[in-house]
């Protein structure tokens, strides 16, 4: 209809290009006006659909906050070691300043309310609230962060009770960390069932309009065809991108080079890493278990200097443990001579092996 249209107006505009400002009437106004009208019309969905999405993208990290908790389990250990171990409680506060994600999970008595009260407290410090979503149903395969919520009916209403108390307030969610990455322990028709529980917490969240990034593991766990596979599987078309490196020790580059090979198979999509404890900069996954001699890494930063990669995280809190591996606490405990390990203190020394 619209070249029919417009070989018409040429046809007219042809004719008359001699004398059109003295011989223009109301019939060939009438005319142009219908045209343009119908290229606003048909053009503007059709152009909206054909955008790319780095076009459509909208980076909420872009010129973002990141929130500092000062009650965080770093802080009060520094304060606690201020007079009696100070030189240990200077190393603390390096971890204790720095921005790190909040976590949310099955331990979250009233969902809703908690992450409701975060996101209040965060935005009133003018931060943007990052969460980490980490209740899927067969979490970590019955390994040291075994968990999740009780089957896929409680998921979808724990992920509806989550997204209702970020209540359309601009917020991160990271969801699910390791769940497409280590999904290969469940069978196909449980792999599928949690594809679908991802595809679905990424359009609830997105309905509340969180940005929401869906976790791809780490450089040198799954192939880049596969975990993107494994990805458009799960939504990521709707989603803003995918989070790489949770709770591992691979460098920036490593994972940088990876995410750039994900993206290219999942339309462009941009990534974000985890930089909590990858400063010694490792290229192999090696041990990820409460390992020694490991440091924290990079400032979190929402400059990046790649395009495709919108912030460097401190997601993984560092100095909790990773489980009951290499002398640590069960998962997610408080370890704080580990802590002190990752902020520059000599592990020998601190583990007692000195």
């Amino acid at each position: 209809m619209w070249v029919l249209m417009m070989r018409a107006f040429s046809t007219r505009s042809s004719e008359r290009v001699d004398n059109w400002s003295v011989r223009s009437t109301a019939v060939d106004a009438a005319l142009v006006a219908l045209c343009l009208l119908t290229v606003g019309v048909m053009l503007v969905p059709e152009r909206a659909g054909a955008q790319s999405a780095s076009q459509a993208f909208i980076n909420l990290f872009s010129g973002a906050r990141l929130y500092v908790d000062p009650s965080s389990a770093a802080k009060q250990q520094a304060d606690a070691w201020r007079r009696s171990r100070p030189s240990d409680a200077a190393l603390m506060d390096r971890i204790a300043e720095q921005p790190v994600a909040k976590w949310l999970g099955g331990w979250n008595v009233d969902i809703g309310r908690d992450v409701a009260d975060a996101v209040s407290r965060i935005t009133g410090s003018r931060a943007l609230p990052v969460f980490v979503a980490y209740n899927i149903p067969g979490r970590d395969c019955g390994q040291y962060s075994a968990g999740g919520a009780n089957g896929s009916n409680a998921y979808r209403s724990w992920i509806r009770d989550f997204a209702n108390g970020i209540g359309n307030r601009r917020a991160v969610v990271i969801l699910e960390p390791d769940a497409l990455a280590g999904m290969s322990c469940l069978s196909p028709a449980l792999q599928q069932e949690r594809l679908n529980l991802i595809h679905d917490a990424v359009r609830v969240l997105k309905a509340h309009g969180a940005a929401v990034y869906i976790d791809a593991g780490h450089a040198r766990w799954v192939a880049p065809p596969e975990i993107a596979n494994r990805l458009n599987r799960a939504g990521i078309a709707e989603a803003d991108g995918f989070s790489l490196n949770i709770s591992n020790f691979l460098a920036n580059s490593v994972n940088i080079a990876y995410g750039t090979e994900v993206s290219k198979r999942v339309g462009g999509k941009h990534f974000i890493i985890d930089t909590s404890r990858n400063g010694q900069g490792a290229t192999s996954a090696g041990n990820w278990c409460n390992p020694t001699g490991q440091r924290v890494g990079p400032a979190p930063t929402t400059h990046t200097g790649n395009p495709l990669v919108d912030a460097f995280l401190g997601v993984k809190t560092p100095g909790e443990s990773d489980g009951t591996c290499g002398g640590g606490p069960p998962a997610g405990r408080w370890w704080a001579e580990y802590a002190l390990g990752l902020a520059g203190g000599a592990w020998d020394r601190l583990l007692g092996r000195k």
